[in-house]
């Protein structure tokens, strides 16, 4: 008879994300995750395989958790629904007391392009971003908030690196007032200018 698991997966899972993000997937040792989770190694192993593995599982847990469509799909002008969901942004890296900054954004600087998988992993959350951002920005120029002569695609972009941008800086030097002009000039170089 299989011995039923003596945790939960779910919450192991949840605990390894947050030691990921707090330390990257370098600084973080299986004694650690052993430590935090609170489960044997050979369950660690058995649940989620090795090291790796459990964290491309954190890695889709974080960009699962963070809804990034409902805010800008929502009916109504879409320029003012983007410069919230900028300004989002910048409060929250304001408010990360940690400075964990975005476990993607981390990712992609800690792993770069030397893990497949994971370069995969990134690749697809800035995707799933810039196509949110994209349609946004569709609607935007649909509704004449924005000149028809901006391309909404290239702008999605460019606001997609702005927001990666943000991450980076609210993690190592979050300046309220260097972020928030940011928002300030991007919007600016969105809007239609009277």
């Amino acid at each position: 008879m299989a011995r039923s698991k003596e945790f939960d997966p779910d919450v192991a899972l949840r605990e390894a994300l947050e030691l990921f993000w707090e330390r990257g997937y370098e600084a973080t040792s299986m004694a650690d995750l052993v430590a935090r989770l609170g489960v044997a190694r050979a369950s660690i192993y058995g649940t989620f395989g090795g090291k790796r593995e459990l964290y491309l599982k954190a890695l889709e847990l974080y960009v699962a958790d963070r809804n990034v469509v409902e805010p800008l799909a929502q009916p109504g002008p879409a320029l003012p629904a983007i410069r919230t969901f900028l300004e989002s942004y910048v409060a929250e890296c304001l408010a990360d007391e940690l400075r964990r900054g975005c476990m993607v954004v981390n990712t992609a600087v800690e792993f770069g392009m030397r893990d497949a998988a994971v370069a995969r992993k990134v690749a697809e959350s800035w995707a799933g971003l810039e196509a949110v951002l994209a349609g946004a920005l569709v609607r935007a120029r649909a509704q004449g908030e924005i000149p028809a002569g901006k391309d909404p695609y290239a702008l999605a972009r460019f606001l997609l690196v702005l927001l990666q941008g943000v991450r980076v800086l609210g993690r190592a030097d979050p300046d309220p007032r260097r972020l928030r002009d940011a928002v300030d000039q991007a919007m600016k170089t969105i809007e239609i200018q009277e």
